[in-house]
């Protein structure tokens, strides 16, 4: 109850604080990557339990002549890639913060098309509500293997507490600054999850 109390408390007043700053990111998007500002996609979240994230949209709708979506790399942007590497992109993850969905701290949302790829320690990192940023982010973020973050997801499950929590929050303010982790090599953020080989 006190972890979901900070939650509450931190992302409402973090949102309040750079109100100015949310809507001038809002007015850049729009300008050059146009609508929708948000982007939005169905996640995980906790016990499995599906929700939809809100981002800022850092790419662009650029699709081929099958009308598949070009690579990451192609549809991303100057101002996308700025937003990402400074990690302003997250600041609507707040509002699912507000509502419950996630929390500041946890092992990040993934992809829903990864839900039956996990095996079973790998799915525990469900047993807590997903964060805006967790254990796996401050100790190498998209530069560790798939196999790694999980690890250090259920390690976080199993050690969680209020104190390191902040010391998460504090190491994510340094990782923000240094934009360390951003993504994968030769990658602009990281492979799909295929599953693990056993």
């Amino acid at each position: 109850m006190f972890k979901r109390f900070f939650d509450v408390l931190v992302s409402f007043v973090t949102l309040l604080l750079l109100l100015p700053v949310f809507v001038f990111l809002m007015i850049l998007v729009r300008v050059f990557l146009g609508e929708p500002i948000f982007f939005r996609q169905v996640r995980p979240g906790l016990s499995g339990r599906l929700f939809q994230m809100i981002k800022f949209r850092s790419m662009r709708d650029i699709f081929d002549a099958d009308g598949k979506p070009l690579s990451d790399g192609d549809r991303m942007t100057k101002l996308g890639s700025f937003l990402r590497t400074s990690s302003l992109d997250e600041l609507p993850g707040l509002w699912n913060v507000l509502k419950g969905d996630m929390s500041l701290v946890g092992p990040r949302p993934l992809l829903v098309e990864y839900l039956p790829l996990y095996d079973e320690r790998q799915n525990r990192r469900h047993e807590v509500r997903p964060g805006i940023t967790g254990w796996a982010q401050v100790n190498g973020r998209n530069s560790l293997s798939w196999e790694e973050k999980f690890e250090l997801d259920v390690w976080y499950v199993d050690n969680r507490s209020f104190w390191l929590d902040i010391k998460i929050l504090l190491l994510t303010v340094k990782k923000v600054l240094l934009r360390d982790g951003i993504s994968a090599e030769g990658e602009v953020t990281m492979p799909k999850f295929t599953g693990s080989k056993k």
